[in-house]
């Protein structure tokens, strides 16, 4: 039975749990920042939020179909605006990665890039007739991906220019990837990974990321120097304790910035083991919703964008929460939701936006 869309159909206990989560990052800048000249960092947070959940609801009004069907447009505005960081872009601790907006704010194209990139690989592979990945199909997905993803590692920004490697991973994998395939991948992958790193004529990555690294295969090596954020973020979760306590690394200053990338940190400091615990769980079950969602689209194209979304929120949060606990090495990827930044707010909320747009037409033909 066909209906028009509808809000009923919207994912209310979704957007719940997203909100609690955001909640809890407010309430974390807020308290990490306080005596800081970061101090109302959690204002600024909170009208991002309400920006994001309008924008939320407006995307989920636009049909999906429609943008998929206008998806070489959009590549196009989002190869242009990268572009436009490396031509004008406000360059910031050696990295070009934002752009100068009215009113004084600043925008980082390479989040939005993110959707586009998931809406073009969720076109690509729902128009591919057969079920089996050719090495053809395989090729041109990865330079669907891999054309932004070069100009973002040039800003340079590594840690965003990654994010954009699980779109991919999962296009391919829900495309039909055959397991000869995903095996030569992984091998060529791996000799590309080492030569990049164990070639001292290659320079790929720059003198501080290579230092990061470093630090992260043996982190005593400089801990007053590269080690020294990973050093302060791991004393900072270990001394939360079962129950959490008063945040000395936080408020002491000894943990740079805890606001952004390593909010976990100062979170599990506070909240301790409970309070961590309780928020991997809000994320375990708001990816939970998100496959859920997927499972009941409507269409190919519609389970590949949900899913597209999955992938990206993933491997954030595994990463960040690895690179905190000295799992990961150190990337600059925040936590979604939770991590102080207006760009990856906003684009946490146009993901959501296209998830509500895929489930609120589950009953439309």
């Amino acid at each position: 039975m066909s209906r028009y869309v509808s809000y009923r159909d919207f994912d209310w206990v979704l957007l719940g749990f997203v909100l609690i989560i955001c909640g809890l990052g407010v309430m974390e800048i807020h308290s990490a920042t306080v005596h800081t000249k970061f101090a109302g960092a959690h204002v600024k947070q909170i009208y991002w939020i309400l920006a994001g959940v309008g924008m939320m609801f407006v995307v989920s009004l636009i049909s999906y179909q429609a943008l998929l069907d206008q998806i070489h447009w959009f590549y196009i505005a989002g190869v242009g605006s990268l572009m436009a960081v490396l031509l004008f872009g406000q360059r910031y601790l050696g990295a070009k990665r934002w752009v100068k907006m009215p009113g004084g704010n600043h925008f980082q194209p390479s989040e939005w890039v993110k959707i586009i990139l998931i809406l073009a690989v969720a076109k690509y592979f729902a128009d591919m007739r057969q079920r089996e990945l050719s090495w053809a199909d395989f090729l041109k997905a990865g330079a669907i991906v891999g054309f932004p993803m070069l100009m973002v590692l040039a800003q340079p920004d590594l840690g965003t220019a990654l994010t954009y490697v699980p779109i991919a991973i999962m296009g391919v994998f829900l495309g039909g990837l055959q397991w000869r395939q995903g095996l030569t991948v992984a091998l060529l992958a791996a000799i590309g990974i080492g030569a990049v790193f164990f070639t001292p004529r290659v320079h790929v990555l720059k003198s501080y990321q290579k230092q990061r690294l470093t630090s992260f295969i043996d982190p005593e090596l400089d801990p007053q120097g590269s080690g020294y954020q990973v050093e302060q973020s791991k004393i900072a979760v270990g001394s939360g304790g079962l129950w959490g306590g008063k945040g000395s690394q936080t408020h002491g200053a000894f943990l740079p910035v805890p606001q952004t990338d390593f909010i976990f940190a100062a979170f599990s400091e506070e909240h301790g083991f409970v309070g961590a615990l309780g928020v991997l769980l809000l994320y375990f079950v708001v990816l939970m919703r998100l496959t859920q969602n997927a499972q009941t689209a409507p269409d190919r194209a519609g389970t590949f964008v949900v899913m597209g979304v999955v992938a990206v929120l993933s491997f954030h949060i595994l990463v960040n929460v690895g690179m905190v606990v000295g799992f990961m090495p150190v990337t600059g990827i925040p936590l979604p939701l939770m991590s102080y930044g207006g760009s990856s707010v906003l684009f946490m909320f146009l993901a959501l936006g296209m998830v509500m747009n895929v489930r609120m037409r589950r009953f439309v033909n």
